[in-house]
């Protein structure tokens, strides 16, 4: 008997570590996904339902049966192991699209919440006996939120000593770069194509450098210092990315830019910025912080912007659409099959220059039009601009566009989502003239107070230049159908479907060649 109880305890704290150990890396991903910040990732917690999702029901439930008195201790045991096994299979199965990345911070946190975890396991264990070890295991799988959070506090010192370690580094590189041109580059949204666009353009006549992908925090940053900068770079492009007040202007005291973009202003993060006024501050501490000798450009198609005077820089202002108080304007906008052919013209001296693009859409001629006034100013030619601008290819998974083997032309404007963007992803494929014209949405997020209202006036812009609507998930469902209500798109074209993968295969049944589909916005993991 003893033998059996020893084999089933085992077995228990097994399947018990097993549950707990993709239990754990699940914890961490969801954290890692909001910026390993704890307030961040307690208030997703609280909004998604994760504390009654499928898993932790499955934990309760064999925790419960081990509890059960008059269920043998051997038998819920083993049902017990059954479950955590099947939950474990589960959990390792399961794909993600954004998967954890195992960083060194990662691995110190995961650590950490393994140690909390096995300390109070072993002490049941010497104390009540060895299969309440299981037991343990198994509550601490119930709550692994807490271990999670715990874990994250506790190494606080230990990561701002080492950020700090970094900082330093990057710094001290920086000093040792005197005549290295830093431009920042922020906006609610834009920042990264108009980060490609100028660094390709650049790149024509100087070494140039940008922070790759969306390394737009401040460690983000730090790292592109310390890994990718090069003893002979003329120009770094550093893109800054914020979400609370301050976080511009932490980049900036680190790297201190000479010149400035901001391409633009508007509903984006309003959950954590409150109100577009606290978008507007935070964006201009940017500008706040140039050099006197230094220069900020600004897109003037957005109020916030327009309406915020710069006094301690020079401070150039473009514009397509509300060109009254801009300094530069771009018109003789033509799309073509190939993309766009658009004139830049310095309103100041008359000046002009024709560009050809592969780019389509407002978003992106108004983001080459920061990329351009900015090469002018550091004194490059018309025709090296000219050609750059030609060579730029399009940034993956925004608003590049695409044609499959089957003729159906994809306009890929994945990346994320806010008013501006979307409303002019949606006049691109309104432009479109053969075939159905199809969008494939889960809608915007982040938007604070303005989410339903927002997301249902997309619905009625979408109704009017959409023949298809394939709506994803249930986030911004009840808003989107609403506004899709409203408009021309008729009933049996509007589609509701939970995944994306459910999107793919309804999509299969109507896409013809000739038709076109719009991806705009991919929720991450942290969204159902």
């Amino acid at each position: 008997m003893n033998l059996l109880l020893n084999i089933t305890s085992a077995t228990l704290a097994a399947t018990a570590a097993l549950d707990l150990w993709q239990g754990y890396k699940r914890d961490l991903m969801m954290l890692q996904q909001n910026s390993y910040r704890n307030e961040r990732y307690t208030a997703w917690f609280n909004k998604s339902g994760e504390s009654t999702n499928i898993g932790r029901i499955f934990c309760c439930v064999a925790l419960f049966i081990l509890m059960v008195r008059h269920v043998p201790y051997v038998a819920g045991a083993i049902l017990a192991s059954v479950i955590l096994l099947c939950q474990f299979i589960s959990l390792a199965r399961k794909k993600y699209k954004k998967p954890l990345v195992w960083t060194p911070r990662a691995k110190r946190i995961y650590a950490v919440m393994w140690v909390l975890a096995l300390i109070p396991a072993v002490a049941a264990g010497l104390i009540a006996g060895p299969h309440t070890a299981g037991i343990s295991l198994l509550a601490t799988a119930i709550i692994s939120p807490i271990f999670l959070l715990l874990a994250n506090w506790l190494l606080k010192p230990v990561e701002k000593s080492i950020n700090n370690r970094y900082y330093r580094e990057a710094a001290d590189i920086l000093a040792s770069m005197p005549s290295l041109k830093i431009i920042g580059i922020t906006g609610s949204y834009g920042k990264t194509s108009t980060k490609h666009y100028l660094c390709r353009i650049l790149q024509e006549q100087f070494a140039t450098t940008m922070t790759p992908g969306s390394y737009n925090t401040t460690m983000g940053v730090i790292r592109t210092i310390r890994e990718h900068l090069r003893p002979y770079d003329e120009v770094f492009i550093c893109e800054m990315g914020a979400k609370n007040i301050g976080d511009i202007k932490e980049i900036c005291d680190l790297v201190h830019p000479h010149a400035g973009i901001v391409t633009a202003v508007g509903e984006q993060h309003l959950e954590s910025f409150k109100t577009v006024e606290n978008v507007q501050h935070t964006k201009f501490e940017l500008v706040d912080a140039l050099p006197a000798d230094g220069f900020a450009v600004v897109n003037n198609d957005f109020p916030k912007i327009a309406d915020r005077e710069v006094c301690n820089v020079e401070c150039v202002r473009y514009a397509i659409a509300d060109t009254a108080g801009a300094d530069f304007t771009a018109s003789g906008i033509k799309y073509t099959p190939d993309g766009t052919e658009f004139t830049v013209t310095d309103k100041k001296s008359g000046d002009s220059l024709t560009l050809r693009t592969h780019l389509v859409g407002e978003c992106n001629i108004s983001n080459l039009m920061a990329a351009v006034i900015v090469a002018l100013r550091l004194g490059m030619t018309k025709e090296k601009i000219r050609y750059a601008v030609e060579q730029i290819e399009q940034v993956e998974h925004r608003l590049n566009m695409k044609r499959t083997p089957g003729g159906v032309t994809i306009i890929d404007d994945a990346f994320n989502s806010n008013p501006h963007g979307s409303r002019m992803a949606l006049d691109v494929l309104a432009m479109m003239e053969s075939g159905k014209r199809i969008v494939i949405t889960p809608g915007m997020i982040e938007l604070g107070q303005r989410q339903a209202e927002a997301n249902e006036e997309f619905g009625r812009h979408a109704a009017r230049c959409a023949d298809v609507a394939i709506v994803v998930g249930r986030y911004n469902r009840d808003a989107i159908m609403a506004g899709l209500a409203e408009g021309p798109i008729m009933e049996e074209n509007i589609h509701a479907v939970d995944t994306f993968n459910e999107a793919q295969a309804l999509l299969r049944t109507i896409a013809r060649p000739g038709d076109t589909v719009l991806y705009e916005n991919d929720l991450p993991d942290t969204f159902k």
